[in-house]
């Protein structure tokens, strides 16, 4: 009992220690706040049709492309009494086919321009949406008048799709730790009267339940022009586009019989507070927290409400990671604030070792909440919570799609296209006084719901809401007869393309600084927001083994003090400004990203500078995250894909440099020490191996003046790090490694070769033949394991970017029963690639998909500088960023070929899965007579062959 009472009290005491100095801290920061942000509007033209559907057009010259997207008022709140996730259901259906498109034609009439395309469901919408080459417009819209007038719905699309999401449901809700949590838990406490109790995604029960007359019924009582507004981004003519959607959309009838979809319910509030508790089976972590329940989006207190949940959660900096991360008292502290068009909920939560005290962390909760009621926020605090969420929004307005999606998300959630430059205006007015009176309003102490999540059997009955379950609306039954694909020579065609407009693309320009640092800089628009990149040598290649973690972790823990800044006051410091920065250890080097708005640039920079040059990661900080990376990585070792993609590296590799793993293992992580980060980063961080990467809205001569006034004087007496040889090692035998888990809801299956470098004569014929093999939904994996099977949500392949050897590898996630069929697909298709040769009219249609990928990516400075990034990385001349596609364009179909026999080759390929062995082990040794199984509690990450502990 008294040891108990012990830890208790020392859980606490660093918080009421803590919070004086910290208020000081906030105090000191008033006169260095910095000035206050604004982002440009999104201007748009609008205007809406006889049959309701209403237009929004964002024109934008600058970009090759096209954005179209339909937002339909059609969320999960509106899924029918026993039919939970059928909205989203529905999403999936309605993607397939139409009276003149085959299965999935859609896929290919936008990955064979170049283009991509998905489709997404939320509480508030459904939207359809699509980005290609400019002049396949007319295309996509033909597209979207088929999905919203001629639909096929059929027992062929229905049991696909639905048993593609049931595979959905095992990789979002059963397979990762806390998915049950939050996609099953966390609905049926927030909410008491709306439909928003039921997860989105719905059950395995109501998805067995429903029927092909439920998604018929659906679409005719919710689907059409007078529920759905189309916006288009990116380059185009206006004047065309009113007459292109006059063709395509102004015959379309509003809904014949047609259920209103306003939701009039609200909750009442809560006026006692509430305590439940949960249980998953794949827990590595308790968590505890607290829930209260929001008004919905449009509501006066919102903005106040998002600047309080800033301040309370947002970097290193929020109030939260002070109280509880900072301190050791919790791994991770999460809080979100989300509102719908009819309510919200105000979510926090800690994730805590397994020997923590639940109550004093609860306590601490408590007691942060309990000061934003009681005391006003500083001006400091308030002044950089604004500037961050205005910093977030140039992000997201970098480029015409994001604008689109911006403008469309908060229309659903408020009937107003304005509403997210007025959610800017209204956060800009958003006082001290306001954030006070929302927490004492809307953080009731008396409208919780405290909740906790440990490992152990789900039981629904344990979290349960003492509130009834309302009855949810019954949809009329359907009437007429569906429809169906016509006949091949039937069928309309798509449109042709029209003409594709000519856009420059950017130009990097390069300088070298005095002391040898060779900086690139392009300006990839006129947002005011800009990204610095540096790469340094010393990636995870320069780590021991027995140390595996090093390069990851000094990197990381740099903005963790140097000699002139704390931590806390570099995270006050960068949240004040807006600017967002960090450090990672690739497999090659490692890198270091600072991403602000371009009039904070240089005084963002200031501080990033003086982290690269004079990190001295100070004890304290080391030792707490440290102990946090091994609770994450306990947390991702329970997570099946995680677990496959950590076990790759040493399978793959042995015990060369590339088999360590970057984050560490649980074993190196308790082993590395403050002076093992500093000399990593007194022998590897050199000024004379440097590169600076600097794009964006900012103009070359005055980012490399910036990048001189930084960096210019950056000089070391020690030697330049010697290069690294033998990276990849030599090839290691193709193996088949089980890992047993066997509480995993589903099971992650990874097939892994090695490939060619990106100089290699291979490369090119390799990347076309990969993008047959597993190149998005149009991929032959795809298609085979998702379309064909339904096993799973999704298979895709492709090669890892490294210098020596890189690995490729093919990768899913299907339920555990399934293992072995998947396993044999895989394998048949990694035969067929290289068997089959390939043809010409494939290649040309995969060369698109690829140059389109590429294309887009080049379009946001952060895309831009990344792939520059990646080629200095690779020592590829940075001049190839603008030969991408003359190089696939150069590649014969036997090149292609030749490389997919070479590489995809079955026999030298090693199978890893995680999972429940004893679903599918017996299955699996009939394809793959050489399995080893490795239960999870005695991996060796480690050992350089991952056997069992002591094997």
């Amino acid at each position: 009992m008294k040891k108990a009472l012990l830890a208790a009290t020392a859980a606490i005491l660093p918080i009421a220690l803590a919070t004086p100095a910290w208020a000081q801290h906030h105090e000191a920061a008033e006169a260095q706040a910095a000035p206050a942000l604004t982002a440009p509007e999104i201007e748009f033209t609008e205007w809406t049709l006889d049959n309701g559907l209403r237009v929004i057009a964002i024109q934008d010259d600058t970009t090759a492309t096209v954005t179209t997207s339909l937002w339909y008022e059609i969320g999960s709140k509106l899924d029918p009494e026993g039919r939970s996730g059928f909205a989203h259901l529905f999403e999936h259906i309605l993607s397939r086919k139409t009276r003149n498109m085959y299965y999935n034609q859609i896929n290919d009439l936008t990955a064979d321009v170049g283009g991509t395309r998905n489709a997404s469901n939320g509480t508030d919408r459904t939207n359809y949406f699509e980005t290609v080459p400019a002049e396949y417009l007319e295309t996509m819209l033909w597209t979207h008048r088929e999905r919203m007038a001629f639909p096929v719905v059929d027992d062929d699309v229905f049991e696909t799709e639905r048993s593609v999401v049931k595979e959905e449901y095992r990789t979002r809700v059963l397979a990762p730790p806390y998915g049950l949590f939050s996609r099953v838990v966390l609905p049926e406490v927030a909410f008491d009267d709306l439909p928003h109790r039921r997860p989105g995604i719905g059950s395995m029960d109501d998805l067995d339940a429903a029927t092909l007359e439920d998604a018929r019924a659906f679409h005719q009582a919710y689907y059409g022009p007078d529920t759905a507004t189309l916006i288009v981004a990116g380059n185009f003519e206006m004047d065309e586009l009113r007459s292109l959607v006059d063709e395509y959309f102004a015959d379309i009838p509003r809904r014949a019989n047609p259920v209103d979809v306003t939701i009039t319910t609200r909750e009442d509030r809560r006026t006692s507070p509430r305590m439940v508790t949960a249980a998953a089976p794949s827990v590595p972590q308790p968590l505890v927290g607290t829930l209260w329940q929001l008004p919905e989006a449009t509501h006066e207190d919102s903005a106040a409400i998002e600047v309080l949940d800033m301040i309370m959660s947002s970097g290193q900096n929020s109030r939260l990671y002070r109280a509880l991360v900072e301190p050791g008292l919790a791994t991770a502290a999460t809080q979100y604030a989300y509102q719908t068009e009819e309510a919200g909920q105000f979510v926090q939560y800690a994730r805590i070792s397994t020997d923590a005290d639940m109550d004093a962390i609860a306590q601490v909760l408590a007691q942060e909440t309990a000061r934003m009621r009681n005391e006003p926020v500083t001006q400091a605090e308030l002044a950089e919570a604004k500037n961050e969420l205005v910093a977030s929004t140039l992000r997201s307005r970098e480029t015409a799609r994001g604008r689109a999606f911006e403008l469309g998300e908060a229309l659903v959630s408020t009937g107003d296209p304005r509403a997210a430059d007025r959610r800017l205006a209204a956060i800009a007015d958003v006082t001290a006084e306001d954030v006070q009176r929302v927490a004492q309003y809307w953080l009731d102490p008396q409208s919780r719901v405290d909740f906790r999540l440990t490992r152990g059997e789900f039981d629904p009955s344990t979290f349960a809401n003492p509130e009834p379950m309302p009855t949810f609306r019954t949809l009329p039954p359907p009437v007429g007869e569906p429809l169906s694909v016509l006949p091949e020579g039937e069928r309309e065609a798509p449109p042709a393309p029209g003409e594709a407009p000519v856009v420059a693309v950017p130009e990097f320009a390069t300088q070298t600084l005095s002391n040898g640092i060779e900086v690139l800089a392009v300006q990839t628009g006129d947002v005011p927001i800009a990204t610095m990149r540096v790469l340094l040598p010393g990636g995870s290649i320069s780590d021991d083994r027995a140390k595996a973690g090093v390069a990851e972790w000094a990197a990381d823990l740099a903005e963790h003090g140097t000699p002139s800044l704390s931590a806390q006051e570099i995270a006050a410091r960068m949240e004040s400004l807006g600017a967002a920065m960090g450090g990672g250890a690739g497999t090659d080097n490692t890198g270091f990203s600072l991403t602000a708005p371009v009039a904070n640039l240089e005084a963002a920079g200031t501080v990033f500078a003086d982290v690269i040059r004079n990190a001295n990661y100070p004890q304290a900080e080391v030792t707490r995250e440290l102990t946090r990376a091994a609770d994450n990585l306990r947390v991702n070792m329970n997570e099946p894909s995680a677990l496959a993609s950590m076990v790759l590296r040493p399978v793959v590799y042995g015990d060369a440099p590339y088999g360590n793993l970057g984050g560490g293992t649980l074993e190196s992580l308790g082993s590395i020490t403050r002076e093992d980060l500093l000399a990593h980063r007194e022998t590897y961080w050199h000024p004379s191996r440097a590169q600076i990467v600097v794009s964006g809205g900012i103009a070359p001569e005055e980012a490399f003046a910036l990048a001189d006034r930084l960096f210019g004087d950056w000089t070391s007496e020690a030697p330049a790090p010697a290069l690294i040889d033998s990276r990849a090692g030599d090839p290691q035998p193709a193996r088949t490694v089980v890992i047993d888990m066997p509480d995993a809801g589903q099971a992650a299956v990874y097939v892994v070769g090695r490939g060619p470098v990106r100089g290699s004569a291979d490369y090119f014929p390799l990347e076309l033949a990969n993008a047959v093999l597993g190149g998005g939904s149009s991929g032959r994996l795809f298609q085979e394991i998702r379309n064909n099977r339904g096993l799973s949500y999704g298979s895709y392949s492709g090669s890892a970017s490294l210098l020596e050897d890189p690995y490729i590898q093919a990768a899913t996630q299907t339920a555990n029963e399934t293992v072995d069929e998947v396993v044999q697909v895989m394998l048949d298709e990694f035969d067929r690639i290289g068997s089959e040769p390939l043809d010409d009219d494939l290649l040309e249609k995969r060369r698109l998909y690829l140059t389109g990928g590429y294309s887009r990516g080049l379009e946001s400075s952060s895309g831009y500088a990344s792939i520059l990034s990646n080629l200095l990385t690779l020592g590829i001349d940075p001049a190839e960023i603008a030969r991408y596609g003359e190089n696939l364009d150069a590649v014969t179909a036997e090149q292609a070929s030749a490389a997919a026999d070479r590489y995809f080759d079955p026999d030298n390929a090693t199978v890893i899965v995680v999972g429940n062995a004893s679903a599918f082990i017996d299955d699996l040794r009939a394809i793959r007579a050489d399995v080893e199984v490795i239960p999870l509690d005695e991996l060796d990450l480690t050992n350089p062959q991952v056997p069992a502990m002591g094997g």
